[in-house]
């Protein structure tokens, strides 16, 4: 079996023929064939069994022709092993039925078991390793979007929870923090070990603060895990969410490989915040998938000519797919990449000659 290496290459800013292509929330609900699987189960009940986890997650890589799979699972899987119990809700996200308040919350909070408790997920990375022909992402969620969740007790819009324990009890923050941080470190330790390639981080919701409140509240232990990880020989990925451009000049210094940006930044303004150290992924704003084809494409044009003024670039999204999307136009699009951008390499390396 061949095997398409072209996004852990773009990872490492080593040279490629074309920019890769994956894109968040890639096996979702836009897929009609996804959705009839939805109606008899839900996304927790697909998790728990390894061999309909990783069908789910080969759809957009056979469908698509994208660079690489995300596991399919959620963010909010492994906090069930710390001694979290939530849902989730239709049309609402997770709901926490025992949401963290006080120290004893945090103190109750026991250390993961991933071997144990989330030996289906480790099955699904398994068999997915054998399958694909193209590399596995697997993902955590960053300790400051998990708390968001857990402290709030559902999605917020203020997260004025969340953020009335980090102002007014930080030394209970930066303990929930430790916890969450070694519970993604271990986390993600083990999806490596079981056959993931590369692995992302996502803070969907970090955007949410000022980057000084980030960089004391947070940062630490992003760092952390990342360092932690660094013996880990595959691309790392820190994804800071939505609305956080701000953030990026915070960011040299982490030992991450690449940096997912959201569509509020271009990409050259990206390199330029984040020190020119990383490779960049995105950054296309979902919505555009509701425009014309020929918009879209011009939307992409841009962003690709960007991505490819230097080495190290994803083609992505700035945020995960919407229901609404056009698997068609998602197809089409991800051929149009793949032949733009390889029009562009070419020409750049006429012009070295």
């Amino acid at each position: 079996m061949s095997y398409n290496d072209r996004f852990i290459r773009a990872c490492l800013r080593q040279e490629v023929d074309r920019a890769p292509v994956w894109y968040m929330r890639q096996a979702g609900r836009y897929d009609p064939e996804y959705r009839k699987i939805k109606e008899k189960y839900s996304l927790l009940e697909i998790c728990l069994q390894p061999e309909l986890a990783a069908e789910v997650t080969l759809m957009p890589v056979k469908k698509l022709g994208v660079d690489a799979a995300i596991l399919y699972s959620d963010i909010m899987n492994p906090v069930a092993s710390i001694g979290i119990d939530f849902d989730i809700v239709k049309d609402v996200g997770p709901v926490i039925h025992n949401p963290i308040r006080t120290k004893a919350d945090i103190d109750r909070l026991k250390p993961i078991d991933v071997e144990n408790d989330l030996s289906h997920i480790l099955k699904t990375i398994s068999i997915l390793d054998k399958e694909l022909d193209v590399p596995l992402i697997t993902f955590a969620g960053a300790p400051f979007t998990l708390a968001s969740y857990l402290i709030e007790g559902r999605p917020s819009k203020n997260y004025i929870r969340t953020k009335s324990l980090m102002y007014g009890e930080p030394q209970l923050w930066h303990n929930l923090m430790e916890k969450l941080g070694d519970m993604v470190i271990t986390y993600l330790r083990a999806h490596i070990k079981n056959g993931g390639k590369a692995f992302q981080v996502f803070d969907s919701w970090v955007g949410a603060l000022s980057s000084k409140d980030f960089e004391i509240y947070v940062l630490p232990t992003i760092k952390r895990i990342f360092a932690e990880l660094r013996d880990l020989d595959v691309p790392k990925i820190y994804f800071p969410g939505v609305s956080s451009g701000e953030l990026l000049p915070t960011l040299p210094g982490l030992e991450a490989d690449v940096i997912g940006i959201d569509w509020r930044v271009p990409i050259r303004e990206g390199r330029l915040r984040t020190g020119g150290k990383y490779a960049i992924q995105g950054n296309l704003d979902p919505l555009v998938l509701t425009a014309p084809m020929e918009v879209i494409k011009e939307y992409a044009r841009e962003i690709i000519d960007q991505g490819v003024e230097s080495p190290g670039f994803i083609f992505n999204l700035g945020h995960g797919l919407f229901p609404e999307a056009s698997l068609d136009k998602l197809r089409e699009l991800t051929e149009y990449v793949h032949e733009y951008s390889a029009e562009v390499i070419a020409r750049q390396k006429q012009q070295t000659v």
